[in-house]
C-alpha cells in the first residue's frame, strides 16, 4: 500500500492499467517475479523513466513488507536489508547518474546529429496524444512509434472509429509538422485484450498477431485505417506503418485494404512503412522496400524471433540481446536494401534508446531512432561524442563494441528507498 512515502513496489507482474495507476511522485522503482528486459512491463517502465528489475523470481514475494533495499535497474539487481556504507555508495551513485542526465537534458533541443553533423533523427515512442508535449519538451524531434493497442489495451471495449479518430487527430495536431509514424494494431503475443475473444493460442507469438490479427478481424482494421485516413487527409506528418510482416504478400493486402479506404475517403497517397520484426522480413528488404516509403526495426521482437528465445522466459530474456551479431547483420541488410532504393529506416526497438546501441545503429545506416521520452536527451548526447566515420568504422556485427565516453555508459537506472 502506498503510505506517501517513498517505496519500491514488488509484484508478480504489472498490467499497462496497473502502471498507469502507479503514484510517480512516491514509487522509487519495481521489481517484478516475470518478464523480461525487452517485455511489454520494462518497455513501460522506460517510458515512465522509472527504474525496474524483471524476472526477478518467484522469491519477491517472500521479502517481507517495509523491508530496506538498494533497487539497481542497470544491472538487474534488488539489494536487501544495505547497510549504511551501501546506501551512502548507492545515493553517490545515483546523484552521479543524475548529473550525467542533467548535462544531457540541458542539450535536448538540439537536433540529433553525430559530432560532424549528420542528421540521426532522434523520436519518441509513445502511448497516447497526452504523451505528445511531454516528449516534444524531452527534446523528441517527432514521434516514430504510436503504439496504437493502448487504446485497446487501456479500454474496456474496442475503441470506436470516432474515438480513434479524436486520439489521432490530437497526436497530429501536437506534433505540428513534425513526423508523427501511427503502428496499426498490434495485439497478440504479450498484448492480451480479453474484451476481444480470441482464441488461446500455446505460442502466441507465433500465431495470430499484428497484421494476422487484423486480416482475421477486418471488424478491427477498416475502422482503425479509416481514422488514420481522415486524420491524414488533414495532416500530412501522418504516416501509417503496418507491424508482423513478414512477407511481400502480406504488404500487398495491407496496402491494398489502405487503397481502398483511401479511395472511399478520397484522400491522397500517405506514406507507408512496415516493421521489420520478423528475419524473412529483413532477408526480404530488398524486394519490400520497393513498395514502402520507410522501414522501422523492431530490435524487440527481431531479437526473440532471430535468436528464438521468448523474451518473457525467465530463464532466456536476459539473453535476447540486440547487439547480437545475427540480429545486427539482419538490420545492416534491412539498411542496404533501404538506401540502395532510397528509402530511410528507423528503429523503435529498445536497442534504439540504450547509447551503445544508438551508436551501432547509426553505423549500420539507421538514420532514425524512436526511443521512450526520458531517453531522448541521452541519446542525442551519445551521438554528439562521435563523428559518422567512426560509427560506420566499427563493424558492429563483431563484438565487442569500441570503447565508449563515460557519457554513453550511464545504466538506465538506479534508485533506492524501502519498500512499504
Amino acid at each position: 500500500m502506498d503510505t506517501g512515502e517513498p517505496f519500491i513496489l514488488l509484484a508478480p507482474d504489472l498490467t499497462p492499467s496497473d502502471t498507469a495507476r502507479l503514484s510517480l511522485d512516491t514509487l522509487l522503482g519495481f521489481a517484478t517475479e516475470v518478464g523480461g528486459p525487452t517485455s511489454h512491463t520494462a518497455i513501460m517502465a522506460r517510458g515512465l523513466g522509472v527504474p525496474a528489475v524483471v524476472a526477478a523470481g518467484a522469491g519477491l514475494r517472500d521479502i517481507p513488507d517495509g523491508t530496506p533495499a538498494i533497487l539497481d535497474g542497470s544491472s538487474g539487481r534488488l539489494y536487501l536489508d544495505p547497510s549504511p556504507t551501501d546506501l551512502q555508495a548507492a545515493q553517490a551513485q545515483r546523484e552521479r547518474l543524475e548529473a550525467v542526465r542533467q548535462a544531457a537534458y540541458q542539450g535536448r533541443m538540439q537536433p540529433g546529429a553525430t559530432r560532424d553533423g549528420t542528421h540521426i533523427e532522434v523520436a519518441a515512442n509513445v502511448n497516447r496524444a497526452a504523451d505528445a508535449q511531454a516528449a516534444l519538451d524531452a527534446g523528441a524531434e517527432g514521434v516514430g512509434l504510436m503504439r496504437t493497442e493502448f487504446l485497446f489495451l487501456e479500454s474496456d471495449h474496442a475503441p470506436t472509429e470516432a474515438e480513434q479518430e479524436r486520439e489521432y487527430r490530437a497526436m497530429a495536431q501536437a506534433l505540428g509538422d513534425r513526423t508523427l509514424v501511427i503502428r496499426t494494431l498490434d495485439i497478440g503475443g504479450d498484448k492480451e485484450v480479453p474484451y476481444l475473444g480470441l482464441a488461446h493460442e500455446d505460442n502466441s507469438f507465433l500465431g495470430i498477431r499484428g497484421i494476422r490479427l487484423c486480416f482475421e478481424r477486418p471488424d478491427l482494421f477498416l475502422p482503425q485505417l479509416r481514422a488514420i485516413v481522415r486524420v491524414a487527409g488533414d495532416h500530412p506528418n501522418v504516416h501509417v506503418m503496418f507491424p508482423m510482416i513478414a512477407t511481400l504478400a502480406d504488404l500487398r493486402r495491407a496496402k491494398a485494404m489502405l487503397d481502398d479506404v483511401r479511395a472511399e475517403l478520397n484522400v491522397p497517397p500517405i506514406p507507408v512503412g512496415v516493421m521489420i520484426e520478423v528475419p524473412s522480413a529483413a532477408l526480404l528488404a530488398r524486394e519490400l522496400a520497393p513498395e514502402v516509403d520507410f522501414f522501422s526495426v523492431g530490435t524487440n521482437d527481431l531479437t526473440g524471433y532471430t535468436l528464438a528465445m521468448d523474451r518473457l522466459h525467465p530463464l532466456l530474456a536476459a539473453q535476447t540481446d540486440a547487439m547480437h551479431p545475427a540480429v545486427l547483420r539482419l538490420i545492416a541488410v534491412t539498411a542496404e536494401a533501404a538506401q540502395a532504393h532510397g528509402k530511410w529506416v528507423g528503429v523503435c526497438g529498445g536497442a534504439a534508446g540504450e547509447a551503445v546501441g544508438a551508436l551501432v545503429l547509426a553505423g549500420l545506416g539507421v538514420r532514425e531512432l524512436s526511443v521512450s521520452t526520458p531517453a531522448v536527451a541521452t541519446v542525442k548526447a551519445a551521438l554528439r561524442e562521435y563523428d559518422l566515420a567512426q560509427l560506420q568504422a566499427w563493424d558492429a556485427r563483431r563484438w565487442p563494441s569500441p570503447t565508449l565516453p563515460a557519457s554513453a555508459l550511464w545504466p538506465r537506472s538506479c534508485s533506492l528507498g524501502p519498500r512499504r
